[in-house]
């Protein structure tokens, strides 16, 4: 049974926290520089295991990750776990303008760079690393791992299910107070595009491994803060364990029926849960601003949706034949490459064009929903795109709508303006439900929408990521709520990724004009709902800025 409470407690934040040009979503309106969140989380007292930092040619090429069974498998040792985490969550540069501080940015995206989401390894032994199966917290400024508690053997049989083929599990948690320090009551939703981007970060670097992940959505919110140990935290500035990921090599027989059944044992994680953490975690401010809304929704979330697990055929090859050669990037450089030199773009030309080809390359990449990362997610998608196209050759300016699955095209038809044209661009392959809604120049638009930021209209392209929204909720309970976001940020970091690689940059847009952007699609209703925007174009550098090797600290 649905508790319509909680519902009602999730629809009520998500109207409360719309942006509106005469009233933002509540936030301190300040910066507390005094109270500024450390970025690093650190387990004071635990035993550090220090990892590799991995060469940028040891890699597979960038688009060969996406062709099913192309790479061999890495055995599960230091190695393995050294570049899945460097290629995901680890520093990539710091920047600095001469007379002041440095600051980090890191492989995996984040709103306001703040950084939110902490990742857990919880595995088996690891070769060259660990005699024992632990969980290790993974810290991004020394590219460590930190012992938080040791497990039996028994203890990880059971875990994993007695696999006995090589399975590793990460676990992602935010701390709220992160992004509410900046952006107060909307942080909730700030936090969940960052799981989303961690996620897709994750997937990719696995894939780079010849590895393959799925999200465990039989593994409960319950079950999560036993096993790390966070249960006791009660301060503005805890951790809220959201998601379980397996990670497994991708000729193994540990496939989807499996890891959608994977629970974790009861006994164990009672076990767990009074087990004395290795270290203890580090306070990230001296005080904190409480947003109890943040609270209440976050509470409202911990239930597991009940949708039906998607029925997908994962084995086959997600562009076979003729759709590879125009979906591939051809950049030539490695994934590793790729991944670590992604960068949020601060501002864009308004000059840079790219292909229709290189276009539609990218928003298919979004489509694809068996291949990496889009893979990882359990259920069928929820999430489609408005796209406004300012300077994409060979494409008539406008407003159009990339369906990510055919019948979200019936249910949008219904639901936007009906003088839409619904027309398929010339050349656009029959694979891809693209269509243009309405000609003409969106630039204006586009910049309204997005808290009239240039960097929404002098892009390439922008966008705004549509979620079916009251409809899932309602039917599958407010669990459903952050999973979208979680779509929406796996779908940012393909973005960003194929914009590096296609010689572009990319930013995600937290800050937009929620309903002016469903009036401009003439969606009256809760039926979908716009998550998250983006943009895609040639970036204008700070020449000001100076970048610093990532981990010169340690040098």
């Amino acid at each position: 049974m649905i508790d319509s409470r909680r519902l009602d407690l999730v629809l009520e934040y998500h109207e409360r926290t719309k942006h509106y040009p005469q009233r933002y979503a509540s936030s301190l309106g300040y910066l507390d520089w005094a109270n500024q969140p450390n970025p690093f989380r650190r387990y004071e007292g635990a035993t550090l295991l220090p990892l590799d930092r991995p060469r940028p040619d040891a890699s597979p090429g960038y688009d060969e990750i996406f062709r099913r069974n192309s790479i061999q498998p890495s055995s599960l040792g230091k190695s393995f776990v050294s570049g899945i985490f460097y290629d995901s969550l680890a520093l990539s540069a710091w920047k600095r303008v001469p007379g002041s501080d440095a600051w980090s940015l890191r492989v995996n995206p984040s709103s306001g760079n703040l950084h939110p989401t902490e990742a857990y390894l919880i595995c088996g032994p690891i070769e060259g690393l660990s005699k024992n199966p632990g969980i290790f917290h993974y810290t991004p400024y020394q590219h460590a791992l930190e012992c938080i508690k040791t497990l039996t053997q028994a203890e990880w049989g059971e875990l994993s299910g007695h696999q006995t083929e090589p399975l590793a599990l990460v676990a992602l948690t935010s701390i709220y107070w992160r992004e509410s320090w900046k952006y107060g009551e909307r942080a909730f939703r700030y936090c969940h595009h960052d799981v989303g981007h961690a996620i897709a970060a994750l997937t990719f670097a696995a894939a780079s491994a010849g590895w393959r992940t799925r999200l465990l959505n039989s593994v409960t919110n319950e079950d999560l803060p036993h096993l790390l140990g966070t249960q006791e935290e009660v301060n503005p500035g805890s951790e809220h364990p959201d998601c379980l990921i397996a990670l497994y090599p991708e000729n193994g027989t540990f496939g989807t029926p499996e890891a959608d059944s994977l629970k974790l044992p009861s006994r164990v994680l009672d076990q767990l849960s009074t087990r004395e953490l290795g270290g203890t975690p580090n306070a990230l401010s001296s005080s904190y601003h409480d947003w109890p809304i943040i609270d209440v929704v976050s509470e409202a979330c911990r239930s597991t949706p009940t949708f039906p697990l998607a029925d997908r055929v994962v084995d086959e090859e997600p562009h076979p034949g003729e759709v590879a050669k125009w979906v591939a990037s051809k950049s030539g450089l490695t994934a590793r490459q790729i991944f670590r030199r992604r960068r949020s773009a601060v501002a864009m030309d308004g000059i840079t064009p790219i292909s229709k080809q290189t276009f539609l390359g990218m928003v298919q990449r979004c489509s694809d929903l068996t291949g990496v990362p889009t893979g990882v997610l359990p259920w069928r998608p929820f999430v489609s795109l408005a796209i406004f196209v300012h300077r994409v050759t060979g494409l008539q300016q406008g407003l159009y709508l990339l369906a990510r699955e055919k019948s979200h095209e019936e249910h949008l038809r219904r639901r936007l303006k009906q003088t839409f044209l619904w027309k398929r661009p010339d050349g656009c392959p029959d694979s891809l439900l693209l269509y243009l809604l309405e000609p003409g120049d969106y630039e204006d638009v586009a910049r309204n929408v997005s808290c009239y930021q240039d960097i929404a209209s002098a892009g390439t392209f922008s966008l705004g990521m549509l979620a079916r929204f009251e409809t899932p909720i309602r039917e599958s309970g407010p669990g459903i709520y952050p999973r979208l976001y979680w779509e929406t940020g796996l779908i940012g970091q393909i973005l960003y990724l194929e914009a590096e690689a296609r010689g572009v940059r990319a930013t995600g847009i937290g800050c937009f004009h929620d309903d002016m952007m469903h009036d401009i699609l003439g969606i009256e209703d809760r039926s979908w709902q716009s998550l998250y925007h983006f943009t895609v174009g040639g970036a204008l550098e700070d020449p000001r800025l100076l970048t610093i090797p990532a981990y010169a600290h340690l040098e």
